[in-house]
């Protein structure tokens, strides 16, 4: 196939195609050296970077970017919030978790790569912001624009024709009228032609400017509220009190502007841990529900209230929040030297394993013994001895309790230096004294009873906390409970800036943009009346505003009329 003139890229032939002009631009010889692009440097290319940033496509990736950034907030515990379903993620997950550890997912919201999302956002924003405020202020203060000369083109366009009609008078009734309705209005009259211009829905970029400004204040109040804010945990167990000083939490995050000396004091005390199981025999036996945790506060001066902390009902006192994030068992173990001097008694709490409460906890005996002690105890609060010949606790109310103990002996690691987790015993080094793998059964205790500890080290008890008089074992085993105690001023603010860009958003979806004419023009037939509308954005009720324009307009005109004068006709 033979190529046509035109296809040549010497030009020759396409400044000769009679269908194309001399000065075509394929009728020049084609000079790759003809196009020089001058190189941006290193100021025009930051120019360019800060244009797509501020940019506010740029702002909706960003925004959408954070949100998934968040997903793993949910998906893993994190340390602010659920520290000890950190260390349960631990145990159940040895291999991944130190990956996901040094991808910080146990610390999302204080991790480098949210934080460089977070303030590229915020400063996006603010890019994209101040420019469409500087507008939005000067197109406020500029006059509606000037009446189109073909109004007939718009598509939404009225025209009516009233004979023996005054143009200047009509003109200054839809003058009125309009302003009326809320737009803003300018006259332009010629010759034999009045109009007047309108404008209305400047509250929708309002809306858009008011919900990006609230954006932009609840980052700064998240970001600076977080320098005043921490928040703690504590255990607790029943009788057991604690006061809102630094060095009695078990676990804190506080930001960088929070001192020593910045606590409320207080101090809490935990009366009782109500929780309702549900009977055998009845739909969802053995579920949990109507945790309550019922508190005594002691204030600094001196005065005590009571209070009750449920799931999702903080208690609120000197200005924190007392939330109730979990709670379990505390059986009270005792251990005896071989002499019969006491060496460990106290409540120790069990972390809760499954829905049933089969709870796992670790008791460690430091000093009193030959060598340290370890023991990893299981609590089933209704036990239930399998073919395997293992226990399981087949409901979570305390009936018959067992405690079960695997004895352990050597050096605990409680002297290294290093922070060792109350939860967990490393038996690496250790040597097993009972339970499976040696010749000796584990230990099995209920309420009350004491055995004997392996190689004649002495005795360890199960308490039985029960009150006198108790005829069952349903209080024999005290509860605990993890409270989170979250201090955080700026709470009010973001509530305020998530309600103004709630509002700034219902202004921006709802109120439409539109611009209306109305135009008089004086003939020999009498005068010619023109209305039409152009909206700025989809607004499926501009038809029927143009409509009630027009009849609103005849009947204003109907009724300043004199008597006898002719109605209008519809072009």
């Amino acid at each position: 196939m033979s190529s046509s003139p035109s296809d040549r890229s010497d030009g020759t032939a396409a400044a000769s195609d009679p269908l194309r002009p001399s000065d075509h631009i394929d009728s020049a010889p084609v000079d790759d050296n003809d196009i020089n692009q001058p190189a941006l440097g290193v100021v025009g290319w930051l120019r360019w970077g800060w244009r797509q940033l501020t940019s506010m496509r740029v702002a909706l990736v960003l925004l959408l970017i954070l949100a998934i950034a968040a997903i793993p907030g949910s998906v893993f515990p994190q340390r602010t919030a659920d520290p000890n379903g950190v260390v349960q993620y631990r145990q159940n997950n040895p291999d991944i978790f130190p990956v996901l550890d040094a991808m910080r997912m146990f610390d999302v919201y204080s991790s480098p790569w949210f934080s460089a999302i977070y303030l590229l956002l915020f400063v996006s924003l603010i890019g994209c912001i101040i420019p469409r405020i500087k507008h939005h202020a000067k197109a406020l203060r500029a006059l509606p624009p000037r009446t189109p000369a073909r109004l007939g083109r718009l598509e939404h366009h009225r025209s009516v024709t009233r004979e023996n009609g005054d143009a200047a008078a009509a003109i200054d009734v839809a003058e009125k009228q309009l302003k009326s309705l809320g737009y803003r209005v300018a006259r332009y009259d010629r010759g034999t032609t009045w109009s007047v211009s309108a404008e209305r829905g400047y509250w929708r970029e309002t809306g858009n400017l008011l919900f990006h400004i609230a954006l932009v204040g609840v980052l700064v109040t998240v970001g600076i509220g977080g320098g005043f804010a921490y928040t703690g945990q504590r255990v607790v167990i029943e009788g057991a009190s604690y006061v809102n000083t630094l060095i009695d939490y078990n676990s804190i995050n506080r930001g960088r502007f929070v001192a020593d000396d910045t606590f409320q004091p207080y101090a809490l005390t935990l009366d009782s841990f109500d929780v309702t199981y549900e009977d055998f025999g009845t739909p969802g036996a053995g579920q949990a529900g109507n945790f309550a945790a019922n508190l005594s506060v002691r204030n600094v001066d001196g005065s005590t209230s009571k209070g009750t902390v449920r799931v999702n009902h903080p208690l609120h006192v000197g200005g924190d929040s007392v939330y109730l994030l979990g709670n379990g068992y505390a059986p009270t173990i005792t251990v005896r030297n071989a002499e019969g001097d006491t060496v460990f008694s106290g409540p120790v709490e069990f972390l809760p394993q499954d829905s049933a409460m089969t709870s796992l906890g670790v008791v460690k005996v430091t000093d009193g013994m030959p060598e340290q002690l370890g023991m990893i105890g299981f609590l089933y609060p209704t036990p239930l001895k399998m073919k395997s010949g293992a226990y399981t606790s087949v409901h979570g109310a305390l009936n018959l309790p067992l405690l079960t103990l695997d004895v352990y002996q050597g050096d605990l690691g409680v002297d290294g230096g290093k922070p060792v987790s109350v939860f967990e015993l490393d038996t690496d080094g250790l040597e097993k004294l009972n339970g499976r793998t040696t010749d000796t059964e584990s230990i099995e205790l209920q309420p009350g009873e004491t055995a004997d500890l392996p190689n004649g080290l002495g005795t360890v008890t199960f308490e039985n906390v029960s009150p006198k008089g108790a005829k069952d074992t349903l209080q024999s085993v005290k509860r605990y409970v993890s409270l989170q105690i979250h201090h955080d001023a700026s709470a009010p603010w973001v509530l305020a800036f998530a309600l103004l860009a709630l509002a700034g958003l219902g202004l921006a979806l709802f109120v439409p943009r539109r611009r209306m004419w109305v135009k008089a023009t004086t003939a020999d037939d009498g005068t010619h009346l023109e209305y039409a509308a152009l909206a700025r954005g989809d607004d499926p009720t501009l038809a029927a505003a143009v409509d009630d324009l027009v009849r609103g307009h005849e009947r204003l005109l109907e009724a300043a009329a004199p008597e006898g004068s002719t109605p209008a006709k519809g072009a």
